[in-house]
């Protein structure tokens, strides 16, 4: 019996109409294989939302995005937009996505594949075997806290104030997830905070500390931000689940993606309690290389991969996306982004014509 799911598709910017061109057949093949329907239905967001209704996210893409079982997103931004308002930037679609789908989990792994350790600016010794799920708290913390402005003082200096905040609730909802996620991997969740400094990490700390008695096989540790940015790339391998707000979780999931030697190569995928979550690469949409078949389009496809994991209950067709990943790169195809001696550069269509000859 065909199972179907309604897909939204946010191609979003730059290169992000040719790499979800890529993904888009990579789930077509597999939905072929395993009696799988995709209902894919496409919306604006980002700067092409902008050019054409000049909102970032359109009250029709979040209406769409409601009614669908999950929403696969692209990427977003690019040069031409950066001087509107902040209100106006694509990037204010993005954050407006996350709050509007009230997803407050983002999972981003960062695991080195054996074929790619040569890429990492990092020593062979240090990286190989690194496998790091970051879980960042996405729709609390300084990006939304309150008051924020700039404000003119008495003496008529101008104040720039953000407001760094989090609840309880906040705090438990994501440790939850941080816990169940560490389960299924190693049992290790190391929390990342500033409690020496700030009273809204003690809090962090607390309550990440409470929980941790609902979850008795699971070792948790303390690490103030500074410290894990230092260890993350002296020693990575000591990592294996990370849970940390939303500031703190933006900057050390990017260093934990510069692990793997090309940010090209990492899907996320960001949660709620319930309704579709959003899947995304890593990446931004690199509007100096748009429309030249250059794309690195597997962050994209591994993006697609954990939308079946993690949104559908579909691991077996998830599996199967990832061996194909596998088996290109062992085949020595390359994007020039992960490009190295003695393999087979190829641009975004031919590394998706190279997928689909995997699957099949």
């Amino acid at each position: 019996m065909t199972s179907t799911y309604r897909i939204t598709l946010l191609p979003g910017d730059g290169i992000g109409p040719e790499i979800m061109a890529v993904a888009v057949d990579v789930l077509k093949t597999v939905g072929g294989q395993m009696d799988l329907a995709f209902e894919f239905e496409e919306a604006l967001i980002g700067g092409a939302a902008i050019d054409a209704t000049g909102e970032p996210l359109p009250e029709d893409t979040l209406k769409t995005c409601k009614g669908s079982d999950a929403v696969l997103l692209a990427a977003i931004g690019g040069y031409k937009w950066d001087t509107l308002p902040r209100h106006q930037r694509p990037e204010t679609g993005l954050l407006g996505l996350r709050s509007g789908l009230e997803l407050f989990a983002n999972l981003r792994p960062a695991t080195i594949l054996p074929q790619l350790i040569d890429a990492s600016s990092l020593k062979r010794e240090v990286v190989e075997g690194v496998d790091i799920m970051v879980v960042r708290e996405l729709t609390g913390g300084i990006y939304f806290g309150s008051p924020k402005g700039v404000f003119e003082t008495e003496t008529g200096e101008k104040r720039g104030v953000n407001t760094m905040a989090y609840t309880d609730r906040e705090i438990d909802r994501i440790g939850k997830v941080a816990f169940e996620t560490a389960q299924k991997r190693k049992g290790q969740l190391c929390s990342v905070d500033k409690a020496n400094v700030l009273e809204v990490s003690q809090l962090w700390r607390d309550r990440i500390t409470a929980l941790s008695a609902d979850y008795p096989d699971v070792t948790l540790t303390h690490m103030y931000v500074d410290n894990a940015a230092m260890q993350l790339i002296r020693w990575p391998k000591q990592f294996d689940t990370i849970v940390t707000g939303n500031l703190f979780g933006d900057i050390l999931s990017d260093a934990a993606a510069m692990l793997t030697g090309s940010i090209g190569m990492l899907p996320s995928a960001s949660l709620g309690a319930s309704g579709p979550g959003v899947y995304e690469p890593v990446h931004g949409s690199a509007p100096d290389i748009a429309g030249q078949d250059r794309a690195n389009p597997l962050a994209q496809v591994l993006s697609a991969a954990m939308m079946l994991r993690y949104g559908l209950d579909q691991p077996v067709a998830a599996d199967r996306i990832e061996q194909a990943v596998t088996t290109v790169l062992d085949q020595g195809y390359r994007t020039g982004d992960i490009m190295s001696e003695s393999m087979t550069q190829v641009g975004c269509k031919a590394m998706g014509e190279a997928l689909l000859r995997a699957l099949a």
